[in-house]
């Protein structure tokens, strides 16, 4: 039998995002990671909003940390990234925040945040700190692959998942390397540009998303635009789920959440009526 520690081990970081993952496409579910911005408004509302998501079905959530000059971010999320900061949200605060009620929830937490901030609080002691306070997992849009040492041995040793974005004007091979490199999930990014709401999506997605699905051994989601429960359904039909960042975030911002639950129920699996 486990002990204890290897039991606690096996319920945090990789490991736990790998098994949420694992149970929802079981069950023929797509997988479903809403975005939401920390201390959008006030830290205050970070509890709820990830708790009501849990309840709501999502799979994992990604959490953003404002930071001053984002990268590849929509007007949605700068703005929401603007109200927190001014709000007084730290990252210190979202860590403290995410410490204090660990034990209420159970679904993984990704954090979306820049190296700058990491490497100003220190790596080591930023991975350690994510261990303590249940961070399963990091995404860094601003570190490049190539300079993943950085922080991947670091992040492995406290069993957090470095998650990679992946962009269709990727070469094929460099495509390939990202793929097979990424843990936790493969980011694809389904568009060119910015964070944002889109009405339709290039020629060769259904392709390029397929492709992900044969290179990459962890899931693979596909985000950027999707901003409906009908563009749930359509991208869910050529990889393993979604994520849905500037329409969450603008939903939440305006306190529409009937609309969040219709988003989240579009990734479960339904029996069609002929």
């Amino acid at each position: 039998m486990p002990s204890e520690i290897q039991l606690e081990v096996l319920t945090m970081g990789k490991a736990k995002m790998d098994a949420a993952f694992k149970a929802v496409l079981a069950k023929g579910d797509k997988a479903f990671v809403p975005y939401i911005m920390a201390g959008d408004g006030s830290l205050e509302n970070l509890k709820e909003q990830i708790l009501f998501l849990e309840k709501s079905g999502a799979t994992v959530v990604e959490l953003g940390i404002p930071f001053s000059d984002p990268v590849a971010d929509g007007p949605v999320i700068q703005e929401a990234g603007l109200r927190s900061l001014a709000s007084g949200t730290t990252l210190d605060g979202v860590l403290e925040s995410l410490y204090v009620w660990k034990e209420e929830r159970s679904i993984p937490i990704v954090l979306m945040t820049y190296f700058n901030l990491i490497f100003s609080y220190g790596i080591e002691k930023f991975a350690q700190r994510c261990k303590e306070v249940g961070v399963d997992g990091l995404i860094i849009p601003d570190l490049p692959f190539e300079e993943d040492e950085m922080v991947a041995p670091i992040f492995s040793k406290y069993e957090l998942a470095l998650i990679h974005l992946v962009a269709p004007t990727s070469p094929s091979s460099r495509i390939e390397q990202i793929a097979k490199a990424t843990e936790g999930f493969l980011y694809a990014v389904t568009v060119k540009g910015i964070t944002g709401v889109r009405n339709q999506y290039e020629d060769g997605l259904a392709s390029y998303l397929q492709q992900l699905t044969k290179f990459s051994s962890v899931p693979v989601l596909a985000g950027f635009g999707v901003s409906s429960p009908e563009k749930v359904r359509e991208l869910g039909e050529y990889c393993d789920g979604v994520i849905v960042g500037s329409k969450i975030v603008d939903l939440l911002h305006k306190g529409e959440r009937e609309e969040i639950k219709d988003i989240i129920a579009a990734s479960k699996k339904r029996t069609v009526v002929s």
